[in-house]
Order: C-alpha cells, then structure tokens, then sequence
C-alpha cells in the first residue's frame, strides 16, 4: 500500500495538478508523434527545414518564460496559467494552417511560446498553493504522470500514423488543442492565488535579470539537462554504429525508463525537498550521469549478450541520475527564488532547461561524431563537473538572497 501511495497521487490540489499535467503531456505527446510526419508528408517541407524551422521556434519560444512569470506574479497565477494553456490549445490547432517553412517557424514560436508561459505561469501557482516542502512531492506525482501521459499521446499519434491522411492528422492537432485547454481548465478547481505585485519590495521588480547567482544554478541545469539526449539522441546512433545489440532495443530502453520514472520518481524524491537536499540530489544525479556513460561506452565491440546488459544497466542508472536531477531543480528553482516573484524566477529556470535540451542534440551528437567512443567520456566528465560546482554555486545563491533562507549548504551537505 505504501508504494501505491508513491504511484497514486493523494486527492486534493496535488491530484488535479496531475491529472491537468497528464493532459497536458498527452497532447504533447501527440504533437512529438506526429509533427515531423505530417509537415514533411502532407504539407511537403523537407525533413531537415522542418528541424530547422522547431528548433528555431523553440529558440524564440522559450523567450516568453520570464514575461509571462513576471505576469503571473502581478495578475495572479492561476488566470495567467489558464489563459496561457487556453491558449497554447488554440495555437497547437493552429499547425493545420500551416503551409511552408517560414509558416512553421512562425506557428513553432507561437505553440512553443505558449507552451513556455504556461509552464511559468504554472510554476508561480504551484508556489502559491502549496509549501515549500510539499512542492517537491507534487512535481514528483506530476512528472511520474507526465511519462504516463507521453506515452498515451505517443499511443494516439501512432495509430493515427496508421491511417496517413491528412484528415487523420488535421483530427489529431484538434485532439491535442483540446487536450492542452483542458489541462487548462482544471486550474479553475484549485484555489485562487492572490497576486504578489512587482516582486520583492527589497528588490527591483526584475530581479531575476539581476540576479547572477540563480543564472549560474540555471546553467548548471542546463548542462544536467543535457543528459536526456544521451540516452534518446546518442543511443540510436551508439547501438547501431558501435555495438553488436539489435537496433530495436533502443525501444526496450526508452521503456524501461519510463516505466521507472512512472514507479519510482516520488520515492527517488524524497529528501531533497529544500536547497540543502536539492544540492544533494544533484551532486549524486552527476555521479549516475557519469556512471551511465562510461558503462555505455563499455558496450562497444561486446558479444550480443553482453553489449545488451551494459545498456540495460546503463539505462537504470541514467533514469536514476534523471529523477534525482529533476528532484533537485525542483527544490532548487523554488528554494532559491524570492517567494514574491515565483513567477519569474520559474520561467528563468524553465528557460535554462529548454536551453539545455535545445543545444543537446547538436552538441552530444557532434562530440560523438568526432571522438567516438571518448565523446561518451567526455559527457560523464561534463557532468560530474556540474556536479561539483553545484554546491559552491548554490552557496554563494544562499549569501545573496534577500530575506530568510533556508539552512546553508555547507561543504559536508556537498
């Protein structure tokens, strides 16, 4: 019973942020199934223009996190979040107009914008509704919700991958418009969270722009981000260039691993529900990170059997690095922020790890691309560096924080 109430998430507000979560990664995970198909088949962009087109979308969306988190803490959360989501559901239907390239770019900026607001606006109401300690155990039901909803959407994208009509994937865009303003709606269940004004009256109304010490913890982020495209953007190309495992065991990786986070996140989350364990959390998230990489490597040139188990041990110790990672940015976006401007300080966090998984790809498929082997090496070094400096970034984050704080990092925590 104890494990099902780490699965299950308890009734109340903690419930409906997850199931407007699983909506909402529902959706996601439809547009993530089928987008790339439907504008290089029905619409006739090549695939490498409609890379181009997301990427540069993302790189214009992600700019609207710290607006839309500041607007939440002026206007008050839960009507930012609502509209933002609302919203995001209008824009995802909005791909059926698309017609070229500079189409896509601009719609992949509108969704990917809307999308990024949303999860800032969202970040402030969470702030707003629960405390400090029990935010952790919220975003741990959430994000084991969110590998369930994935899964769902990519389910739906599949089967209307089936049919390949243009009416098939002009219904699954509505579907996932639909689904986007749902997750919405369910805020209007959760309390109203009165608004914060401009911030910290100790402070400038922008503080976050000012503030270098929570920029430095973001970046650190970022690079811990940049984990996930090893195991879903490096593998691909490391099974079936330099090991003997069959190609399809990449989807036995990819679902072992979300099947773990589904099970296991909430319990991997406990005890970094502060700075102090938030540091923790990411200084042993570095250590499985690296860990991971150098057993992957390790699968090169092995007989079947072998090249299989190290990957399959690579991949249990890369989902545990990933939710002790997630475990400690949460407690260290909210920790760290001024309670009086949530809003914007989320939608920095927000942009550091759109940032990380935007800049991933490329760069951890170039490393490979040059050194082999030594690249996935040169990735367990990046990240135990990050790792390391964590702690003393996050102390000098502590020092700088205007008001109470909570308990110092100190080196032994590190």
């Amino acid at each position: 019973m104890s494990f099902l109430k780490d699965v299950i998430p308890p009734a109340g507000i903690v419930r409906l942020l997850a199931i407007s979560n699983l909506a909402k990664t529902t959706a996601h995970g439809i547009l993530m199934t089928i987008s790339v198909l439907y504008f290089t088949r029905v619409i006739g962009i090549a695939p490498e223009r409609v890379g181009l087109a997301l990427t540069l979308g993302a790189a214009v969306g992600m700019l609207s996190s710290v607006p839309a988190g500041r607007l939440a803490d002026v206007r008050g959360p839960r009507a930012v979040t609502i509209t933002m989501l609302a919203l995001l559901g209008v824009a995802a239907c909005g791909y059926a107009l698309v017609s070229g390239f500079v189409g896509l770019v601009v719609a992949a900026a509108v969704v990917l914008g809307f999308e990024s607001a949303s999860h800032a606006a969202r970040g402030a109401l969470l702030a707003g509704l629960l405390p400090g300690a029990a935010r952790s155990h919220a975003l741990a039901h959430m994000r084991s919700t969110a590998n369930i909803g994935v899964a769902l959407g990519s389910v739906a994208g599949g089967l209307g991958l089936l049919f390949d009509s243009r009416a098939g994937y002009m219904g699954l865009l509505i579907t996932a418009g639909v689904l986007y303003t749902t997750a919405g709606l369910a805020f209007l269940r959760v309390p109203s969270v009165p608004a914060t004004g401009a911030g910290p009256k100790e402070g400038p109304s922008w503080g976050v722009l000012r503030d270098l010490p929570y920029a430095a913890v973001s970046l650190v982020n970022s690079v811990l981000v940049m984990s996930d495209a090893v195991l879903v953007v490096a593998m691909p190309v490391w099974i079936s260039q330099q090991t003997t495992a069959p190609p399809f065991f990449l989807t036995v990786m990819l679902l072992v691993n979300t099947a773990v986070v589904i099970l296991f996140q909430v319990r991997a989350s406990k005890g970094s529900e502060d700075v102090t364990g938030g540091v923790r959390a990411w200084r042993r998230a570095s250590l499985a990170l690296a860990a991971c990489c150098a057993i992957f490597a390790a699968s090169a040139g092995q007989p079947v059997w072998v090249a299989c188990a190290l990957l399959l041990v690579g991949t249990l110790v890369h989902v545990f690095g990933e939710m002790l990672h997630s475990a400690g940015a949460w407690s260290l976006s909210y920790g760290l922020a001024p309670e009086g401007a949530q809003g914007q300080y989320q939608g920095l966090f927000e942009m550091s790890t759109q940032l990380g998984s935007m800049i991933a790809p490329v760069a951890v498929t170039t490393v490979l691309a040059a050194i082999g082997g030594m690249g996935l090496l040169v990735w367990a070094g990046v990240f135990l560096v990050a790792g390391m400096i964590a702690a003393p970034i996050a102390r000098w984050a502590q020092r700088t924080r205007i008001g109470p704080v909570e308990a110092s990092v100190t080196a032994a925590d590190a």
